[in-house]
């Protein structure tokens, strides 16, 4: 059973509840915490972006073309459309001989809603650059690209490029192939089911390359985080949880949609995975900054940056507080 991990309250009256589940692992890949349903796999969405990087770094397809460490920190996005997203994407489309026709996934307005609203205003119209995971495409379609590959295909489950995705999502997160449920995402692109276990073991080895036996992936994996951390407005845009956290250089982090996200802590070395099973992500800043706490993370200031942009209050149409949002979860430690 999934456990509550945020109430949400109305003039001190429960409204709103959210359930999920959570799942801590540590240095060796064991559970370290564990709360709710942490075993029935669950979709990567984008929070598997980073983990699908990886055969692109590997590749080689950053030094055939010249793209820099910006460039691979969009190919794990999940842009908002703003400027620093999409003069970065063409960038990449300008390095790697690409256009936006070459994308599968549809034509999109930016996320922003600042930004949308002034690209209306301008008269914009849908752009399949727009589309959040059009970085992700265009590294896949980069590396498709570089090898001689088609195009055309490069989002079919049985193209080489997605098969070696398909390989190295297992090996990051422990989970044979067999066991990872496949589905197609939002994008186009195939999209995998893991245990929450799964996907948090690949994320602390994200924040801790050096525990990858293989010398190439530990390499690739290693400057995606770092590239993550260095540019982490590029990953997910102005007031994201994820890109907030990864200012915290101990952090790698990435969200997906319906309710998945995952971090990992360098200095700890720990990942976590969590899951809001209704698929919101509004609660997502309530329930990191509550893990962290409860884990004794020694950045305060990062939990404090969290809850200053994010304070759990609930506002009416006019800003006025009118309720309020708080984790009510705790953490069982396995050990």
């Amino acid at each position: 059973m999934n456990e509550r991990l945020v109430e949400e309250t109305r003039n001190g009256w429960l409204e709103c509840e959210h359930r999920g589940a959570i799942c801590g692992v540590d240095r060796q890949m064991q559970p370290q915490y564990a709360l709710g349903d942490i075993h029935t796999p669950m979709f990567l969405r984008s929070a598997g972006k980073p983990l699908q990087a990886i055969p692109v770094v590997r590749s080689g397809t950053l030094e055939h073309y010249g793209l820099a460490s910006r460039d691979l920190a969009l190919m794990t996005a999940s842009h908002r459309g703003e400027s620093i997203h999409i003069d970065t994407m063409e960038h990449i489309m300008q390095c790697a001989g690409l256009e936006e026709k070459h994308l599968i996934c549809s034509p999109s307005y930016p996320l922003n809603e600042e930004v949308k609203e002034q690209y209306l205003r301008n008269g914009g119209e849908r752009r399949r650059a727009y589309h959040n995971c059009a970085g992700k495409h265009f590294g896949v379609l980069a590396w498709s690209h570089m090898m001689g590959w088609n195009l055309n295909t490069y989002a079919e489950p049985s193209h080489p490029a997605q098969l070696e995705i398909t390989r190295t999502i297992s090996e990051m997160a422990g989970i044979a192939p067999e066991q990872m449920h496949a589905g197609t995402d939002g994008c186009g692109f195939p999209v995998y089911a893991l245990p929450l276990q799964g996907l948090a073991t690949a994320y602390m080895k994200m924040a801790c390359p050096e525990l990858i036996a293989d010398k190439a992936t530990r390499t690739a994996a290693e400057r995606i985080r770092n590239a993550m951390q260095e540019h982490p407005l590029l990953v997910g845009g102005t007031n994201r949880i994820d890109s907030l956290l990864m200012e915290d250089k101990n952090i790698v982090a990435k969200g997906g949609f319906k309710g998945i996200f995952a971090f990992g802590l360098r200095n700890e070395g720990l990942g976590f995975a969590f899951k809001v099973s209704d698929g919101s992500d509004e609660e997502w800043s309530l329930i990191v900054s509550s893990i962290l706490e409860q884990i004794g993370y020694q950045e305060k200031s990062t939990i404090e940056r969290i809850r200053q942009v994010f304070p759990g209050t609930i506002l009416n149409d006019n800003g006025r507080i009118v309720g309020e949002q708080k984790a009510v979860f705790q953490l069982q430690a396995l050990k």
